[in-house]
């Protein structure tokens, strides 16, 4: 908003919409500034040591949202150049320096606010590292359940400020390691609980202090990894591992080939050979791998040896076309180019099926938990012979499923997959000797109830990690065949030739500066109808429900036709924009199945309403479809049918801002006690609370198991004292 305004071009006649949509902007901006800096003031008087900092930053960007407010009051002037009061148009450079001003504070109040989240982090972390020292020395049932209900308020005040933290993260890497420590310390909350009781009750059993102390042990890790992303550090100095898979290395030996065909001297011979050694000694934990069949093993030897040869040959092509750029080498060039690159996407696709076909016969094959139940019977049974053979079973299980997940990590296509296969290798690698120890201890201890329940505990926590890498096994797959990579499907953009066999014929254009001008004030009005359908979309309950998902997904592709009109987004050409217009015509085709959907919920008197707007929408978004698809030759009819693609979508868009309120009072009329409006929550019971912004798909990971932990904090009176 601020930079239409810095960017918005004088012209001696100004229409009442253009002075309306000004002000609107600035008063925009001066709202948005006063509700962010009263959460700053909040946030000021709650920490005293940056309460001063704090209070400077949000005075100075109030000042600066006030300013650009009077500066942009135009609408009631008919002539602003004549009168006495400064606005945008007699003082541009106003303007400029109160955004200057603004972005500059508002940026220090983020980093400030940053400041004091990470502090909070860290004095929650050292809270419960100090209370887990306590409970590690602890000797009595009384001292323990007094010190874990301390302890367990303290792990639930952690996983709210570390799910708030990992949602807010962008890196996905760092998401993706944040959500495995976290995961961590859902499933040893739980544990520690279990094995402290079975230590307590049998202090002289080696088995139950060794399940104890591995319990504590991976709490620690991952506290501490959790410190590690929040505050961007390594320990003592170390750099961040660098992805080792097979993938990461065929993709960046492909894109050092396919560069050959830009410019032939960017890299050495040297380092191509090195990166396509560094890629086959990774194919050699296929190789070497006593579960690898043994037609994956023969196939992935011959295309290494395959990819060599032909490296060899694009090297000596290349040398040659270093000295000789003739007609015929550099067509020698391009030929080894695609038969090197081909043989690396038959290498990759190779290791993908030796892997993924692993993985689904291990998951199968130890569906039924045969070796868990065993170990639960023995042990119960007291048979220390029994539960020694059933332990070594189990141990055989764990090194196939540590292979399994070492193999899925070299396939996994991206570095948040890539984690999570590494946090899974770690869980099966720490819990099945834990298992181990629990089923030990159950059998030296047959009668014992909590040696039982902990044995219990450690088994659900293997399931529940077998279970998880079916959904891993799934996702893997998903990126594999290309089903998985962004974020939002209609945000991709379109590839000429491909949606349409048109494209080819089509030269992509852009709008130049004096077009984007032009179209500048329909750009705004399309903004600010997307701030009103997000601000109603909010409101709803039931996130899932499908007209909300159509209206955040049509808001979506409305703000990045939007983006377009000011050269930015991602939406580059006018073929680019007009594809997008296509598939917001139909998203709001689908919008219209879900209210007719909807029609037959409600009563007789508010049917008739409801599909008449649907229809409405229909005609709208099929007069979009038709304007979109529309041939023109010449820049002039290019820029028309870009001003008509703009503005049919301003008009679903108001349309859309009308319905959203109306489904969602309908709705509330038909559902009498199951609501879809959200009651407005205050900003402290806001920062408690995990953020579920409706378009983030991390909306399931705000805590971890807070609610069992709570139940087991509320509910734990006595352990044991019979």
């Amino acid at each position: 908003q601020i930079t239409t305004l810095i960017n918005h071009k004088d012209k001696p006649k100004r229409s009442d919409k253009t002075l309306q949509a000004i002000q609107r902007v600035g008063q925009a901006v001066n709202l948005a500034v006063g509700r962010f800096v009263t959460v700053g003031e909040a946030i000021a008087n709650e920490n005293h040591e940056l309460k001063e900092e704090m209070s400077v930053a949000c005075i100075e960007a109030r000042r600066a949202g006030e300013t650009i407010a009077q500066l942009t009051d135009v609408a009631s002037l008919d002539h602003p150049e004549s009168d006495s009061h400064i606005t945008i148009f007699t003082d541009k450079t106003g303007v400029v320096k109160a955004a200057r001003l603004l972005l500059s504070s508002v940026t220090k109040v983020l980093v400030l606010a940053d400041r004091i989240v990470i502090k909070q982090i860290i004095t929650s972390r050292n809270k419960v590292l100090a209370t887990m020292e306590q409970l590690e020395k602890v000797s009595s049932f009384q001292e323990f359940v007094q010190i874990f209900s301390q302890f367990g308020n303290e792990m639930v005040e952690f996983a709210h400020l570390t799910g708030d933290r990992q949602n807010d993260l962008k890196d996905e890497k760092k998401k993706a390691r944040m959500a495995a420590s976290r995961a961590v310390l859902e499933k040893c909350t739980m544990m520690l609980l279990t094995a402290s009781k079975t230590c307590l009750r049998h202090p002289d059993c080696e088995s139950a202090r060794i399940n104890k102390d591995g319990v504590f042990h991976r709490m620690r890790l991952a506290l501490e990894q959790v410190i590690e992303i929040v505050t961007d550090s390594r320990p003592n100095g170390e750099n961040e591992m660098a992805s080792i898979s097979i993938y990461s290395g065929i993709k960046e030996f492909k894109n050092k080939v396919e560069g050959l065909r830009e410019n032939l001297y960017f890299l050495s011979k040297e380092n191509l050979s090195t990166m396509l050694e560094v890629i086959l000694e990774h194919t050699e934990d296929f190789t070497d791998s006593a579960y690898t069949s043994h037609e994956h093993r023969e196939h992935i030897l011959e295309l290494s040896k395959q990819a060599k040869m032909e490296l060899e040959q694009l090297v000596s092509v290349w040398m040659q076309a270093q000295n000789q750029k003739t007609k015929d080498l550099m067509e020698d060039l391009e030929v080894a180019i695609l038969k090197t690159c081909q043989c690396m996407n038959e290498l990759k696709r190779e290791v993908h099926s030796a892997a993924t076909s692993l993985a689904a016969d291990l998951l199968k094959y130890h569906t039924d938990h045969m070796v868990l139940k065993a170990l639960k019977i023995t042990g119960v049974e007291g048979n220390l012979e029994a539960v020694a053979e059933y332990t070594c079973k189990l141990s055989e299980q764990k090194e196939q499923l540590v292979e399994m997940c070492r193999l899925l990590r070299h396939v996994s296509g991206t570095e948040p997959l890539e984690i999570t296969c590494i946090h899974a290798e770690d869980t099966f690698q720490v819990t099945g000797p834990q298992i181990i120890s629990a089923a030990e201890t159950l059998a030296l201890h047959p009668s014992s109830k909590i040696a039982k329940e902990n044995l219990e505990v450690f088994c659900e926590a293997w399931e529940s990690q077998l279970s998880d890498m079916s959904l891993l096994l799934r996702e893997i797959n998903d990126v594999f065949e290309g089903r998985r990579g962004e974020k939002r499907v209609y945000l991709s953009l379109p590839r000429p030739g491909k949606h349409n066999a048109n494209l080819k014929a089509l030269k992509p254009v852009k709008l130049d500066t004096e077009e984007q001008a032009k179209i500048a004030k329909l750009g705004l009005e399309l903004h600010l109808l997307t701030s009103d359908v997000d601000s109603e979309t909010e409101k709803w309950e039931d996130q899932e429900n499908e007209i909300v998902q159509h209206g955040q997904g049509m808001s979506s592709m409305a703000y990045s036709m939007y983006l377009f009109t000011r050269g930015e987004g991602l939406l580059k050409t006018t073929q680019d924009l007009f594809h997008q217009a296509e598939i917001f015509a139909t998203e709001g085709t689908k919008l219209a199945s879900a209210l007719h959907a909807l029609s037959d919920q409600v009563h007789d008197d508010d049917k008739p309403l409801l599909l008449l707007e649907a229809e409405k929408l229909i005609s709208m978004c099929k007069q979009l479809q038709i304007t979109a698809k529309a041939s023109t030759q010449g820049k002039s009819a290019t820029f028309t049918k870009v001003d008509a693609c703009i503005l049919k979508t301003r008009n679903v868009m108001t349309l859309l801002c009308q319905l959203l309120p109306l489904c969602c009072k309908l709705l509330r009329k038909n559902k009498a006690g199951n609501g879809c409006l959200k009651p407005a929550s205050p900003w402290k019971e806001d920062r408690i609370r995990t953020g579920t912004n409706a378009r983030t798909p991390e909306r399931r990971v705000d805590t971890f198991g807070i609610k069992s932990l709570e139940n087991h904090v509320t509910n734990m009176t006595f352990l044991e004292s019979k």
